[in-house]
């Protein structure tokens, strides 16, 4: 009974997270996009986006208490009451700015009135944000939200297959978006630790997927959006784009990898989604604790970056056809494709 206890506790937990890590991303849209309805003075449109960002505003707080309810930390747990309070006492007043400034879209005053509130808005969902996320447990978010890139990653590629530029766009958005809320609530949580290998490791995770991986795959699909808009399929490489695709989704599992190296065997959970004998195998293989850090195998993917052009058309063709016949995923599809290519390794 007891373990099952623990074990309902802990998938409720993950469930709040979830709800977390959906609710407190690209916070500030919902703001904007009032703003700018106000700015061009179309009244209709404020009444509008003043319901969605009032219901934006509720769900903030309804999830923030939620949050709460599963969080032993008494000081943390009225920080967020706090904050929370603000968020709706500061609402209906935002809304209030708008309708003038969409009234007197012209005015200076007004304008100068919105910002004032924009501001404050903005300070007070990082004060939240901040404040959920202490209460937080970062392994939960870390799985949650490796979850959650997974899929959107095989969204990306499936849009890549049809062709369907709004989606890749929007998708793609959604995972630039993830990754940079990983790489804050990890990089605030290092804040907590003293300067040691472990630290240097998981910071350096997280600038390797924000600053060069996370950058290389929105570059790809920029290129990929542009040439679907100007019927110019031709120009997208499939196969680059499927290994800038793979390799968002490893380096987010490598932040997470590296936040759990920090781990005792009792700490981690026996169903997370990366095996116990993974990470204390990586562990065992490192000296000092994190100095010689093991890398995923990328063996094929340099390999296959150097084929000519007529191959890799051969196994874009190879990767469309494992999806559409077989349903497979992105990693299998691409695994197959470079199987079938390579003589010896087809199974």
């Amino acid at each position: 009974m007891t373990r099952k206890t623990k074990d309902l506790r802990r998938q409720l937990r993950k469930a709040v997270v979830d709800h977390v890590s959906d609710s407190f991303l690209e916070t500030n849209v919902p703001l904007l996009v009032l703003i700018e309805a106000a700015q061009a003075g179309d009244q209709a449109e404020v009444e509008e986006y003043s319901h969605v960002f009032s219901e934006h505003a509720e769900k903030l707080v309804e999830v923030a208490t939620l949050a709460c309810s599963m969080s032993d930390q008494d000081d943390g747990v009225r920080m967020v009451r706090y904050a929370a309070a603000q968020i709706e006492a500061l609402c209906p007043q935002v809304v209030n700015a708008a309708r003038i400034l969409a009234a007197r879209p012209k005015s200076k005053i007004a304008q100068e009135n919105m910002d004032a509130f924009k501001l404050s808005w903005e300070n007070q969902v990082r004060i939240l944000t901040e404040a959920v996320d202490d209460i937080t447990t970062i392994d939960d978010f870390l799985a949650v939200s490796e979850s959650h890139i997974l899929e959107d990653v095989n969204k990306c590629v499936l849009a890549l297959q049809e062709r369907d530029a709004d989606t890749l766009d929007r998708t793609a958005g959604a995972i630039r978006g993830r990754t940079a809320r990983v790489c804050n609530v990890v990089e605030a949580e290092m804040e907590n630790y003293e300067d040691n290998v472990y630290k240097k490791r998981v910071v350096d995770s997280a600038v390797v997927l924000r600053d060069h991986v996370i950058l290389n795959f929105i570059q790809r699909v920029h290129v990929a959006v542009e040439a679907f808009g100007s019927g110019n399929v031709g120009a997208v490489n499939d196969i680059d784009f499927i290994e800038s695709a793979r390799m968002v989704y490893e380096g987010i599992r490598e932040v997470r990898k590296s936040v759990l190296m920090g781990r005792s065997a009792e700490e981690i959970e026996s169903e997370s989604d990366l095996e116990e004998e993974e990470i204390y195998e990586s562990k065992s293989k490192i000296a000092g604790f994190g100095e010689n850090q093991s890398e995923v195998d990328n063996s094929r993917a340099r390999m296959m970056t150097q084929w000519p052009e007529e191959d890799k058309k051969k196994i874009a063709a190879q990767v469309r056809l494992s999806w559409d016949d077989c349903g497979m995923g992105l990693f299998t599809g691409l695994s197959c494709a470079y199987n079938q290519h390579v003589p010896g390794q087809a199974s």
